[in-house]
């Protein structure tokens, strides 16, 4: 018997181009001709950003301009620029705008709002362009250049939108993340001023346990100076954690109280240094509580 074989369809390769995918633009740019394709370039700044508008050639249709970040002057260059495509027969279009921090959104909402595909170049691809055209002058219409031949050559990338739920818990992820880093340097400081008011107390604790998990900050805070733990002994220590409903070991405070005994003069300025640590405290325990 002679068996059949099935043939499969042979696999149809797929036109593959230079670059990411999310900046390509030449199947675009060869639907409408080059020369009927604007691209907007945009160099933000905080207050102010210049823009200029150029065909896909590089012929400049509006000179680089300066843009104010208000209401109105975004408005003014959207219509304006809306205006120049039709006149000019620009029937397709990008707008690149360099990232810049934060400072470059308000571009980018206002031509996304008008209806623009507005695409963002990382600062290292214009950098990368600008380099060869003007190696030792950085002006603002250079930038614009280099962002321009940045967007051409696939570095505009285009950002999908995002809902409403991904960009809040991705705005309280980094913040907890700038609340938890906050965190840490109070901690590294107070650590440093402890040291000078009841120095080598912080080493009687392990690194990650000086602030959790131990009674060592509760006691620095009722007795800030050896000799108050002098003066307190063990019955003392242990009677201010029982009011305060803290769980504590009998050998825990004898290591404390034996530190005190042996413990080196604090600095002159102790009690003022003592107040400033507290201080610095209170700043660590409420963004604790904003951190849970």
């Amino acid at each position: 018997m002679v068996t059949s074989t099935k043939k499969r369809p042979a696999k149809v390769a797929k036109t593959r181009f230079i670059g990411k995918p999310t900046g390509q633009i030449q199947e675009r740019v060869r639907n409408v001709r080059p020369e009927h394709f604007g691209v907007i370039s945009v160099d933000c700044a905080k207050r102010r950003s210049k823009w200029m508008l150029c065909d896909f050639y590089g012929k400049v249709i509006i000179e680089p301009t300066i843009v104010e970040h208000n209401a109105g002057g975004l408005k003014a260059m959207t219509d304006l620029v809306r205006a120049t495509c039709q006149e000019q027969s620009l029937t397709d279009s990008i707008v690149a705008v360099e990232m810049t921090g934060i400072y470059h959104r308000p571009v980018q909402r206002a031509f996304r709002k008008a209806g623009f595909d507005t695409r963002t170049v990382h600062p290292f691809a214009s950098k990368h362009y600008r380099r060869p055209l003007h190696p030792d002058c950085k002006t603002d219409d250079n930038d614009l250049e280099a962002i321009f031949h940045a967007a051409i050559n696939g570095y505009g990338l285009a950002t999908l939108p995002v809902d409403e739920n991904y960009q809040s818990l991705q705005l309280l992820s980094r913040h907890r993340r700038n609340l938890v880093k906050q965190r840490a340097r109070l901690q590294v400081q107070i650590r440093r001023f402890v040291h000078q008011t009841m120095p080598g107390y912080a080493d009687l604790f392990d690194e990650d346990h000086f602030f959790n998990k131990s009674i060592a900050i509760h006691v620095a805070l009722k007795f800030p100076l050896p000799a108050l733990i002098r003066k307190a002994a063990s019955d003392g220590i242990a009677s201010s954690l029982k009011k305060s409903k803290i769980r504590f070991q009998p050998r825990t405070i004898d290591r404390i109280v034996a530190w005190a005994a042996t413990a080196d003069e604090p600095a002159a300025l102790a009690s003022l240094l003592t107040q400033q640590w507290q201080q610095l405290n209170s700043m660590r325990v409420t963004l604790g509580e904003q951190i849970e």
